[in-house]
């Protein structure tokens, strides 16, 4: 096996991709699902950057797309024997409304979501089985009969069509549990919303969640996140 002194920037890169560990350590009460956090990475990397003599460095821009503010992060690993270096970047967008947070909390939480994904660009990540789809799958799997009826008729997706982003496709779930393109909770979901209180009478859990009693104030995807931990409990006797 090839020394640290012998490997490149990419042959160092490639073995701490095979070596990193990085167990989702965080859990959703509310979704009761398990996640990682970009702090995660972080922590699991650390002590394999010394070991091949390398470094990290991670940095956020802003940017103005459309009309709406994207937080761009990007990580880049660099080989502190040759100066040699890797990039990778992703994007987050910044909610227009974030309850409980003032602006400066929103631009943070948006800043650790992008680098999260630039990290796990670059380190080989493969967060597809992390909390938006694994909620969902759960949610399917405890829909009544004829929705999973219903939903089994459906064309599977090539694999080659497979999503890799924040929404399922649209044509196999119900839209109502989409993110809407402009983050503001549609009448649909509202409705929805209201329902699976009234069934699972949670009405004190959402309100505390939610941070606000004005729950049709809410953005779409925090009332997505409060479907989907819905969708576990048990409907009230």
């Amino acid at each position: 096996m090839a020394t640290t002194e012998k490997l490149n920037v990419y042959g160092k890169l490639a073995s701490i991709q095979k070596e990193l560990k990085a167990p989702k350590n965080q859990y959703n009460s509310f979704g009761k699902y398990h996640y990682r956090s970009c702090e995660d990475i972080l922590e699991g990397v650390k002590p394999l950057l010394s070991k091949y003599k390398a470094t990290l460095f991670i940095s956020d821009s802003l940017e103005l797309i459309g009309t709406r503010f994207y937080v761009k992060a990007i990580a880049t690993f660099v080989d502190t024997e040759n100066g040699e270096t890797v990039s990778s970047s992703a994007y987050a967008r910044e909610s227009e409304d974030k309850k409980g947070m003032d602006s400066s909390q929103v631009t943070g939480a948006t800043s650790s979501y992008a680098r999260k994904y630039a990290l796990n660009g670059l380190f080989l990540i493969d967060d597809n089985k992390d909390a938006d789809t694994d909620a969902y799958q759960e949610q399917q799997n405890n829909a009544p009969e004829e929705k999973k009826t219903a939903a089994k008729k459906e064309p599977t997706p090539k694999k080659s069509e497979a999503f890799n982003g924040m929404n399922p496709p649209e044509e196999d779930v119900d839209k109502r549990l989409l993110v809407t393109s402009d983050n503001k909770m549609s009448k649909e979901q509202y409705d929805f919303l209201l329902a699976e209180i009234k069934r699972t009478d949670s009405m004190a859990d959402v309100v505390k969640y939610a941070k606000t009693e004005e729950l049709s104030t809410i953005t779409s995807s925090k009332c997505v996140a409060l479907l989907t931990g819905l969708a576990k409990r048990p409907t009230k006797a």
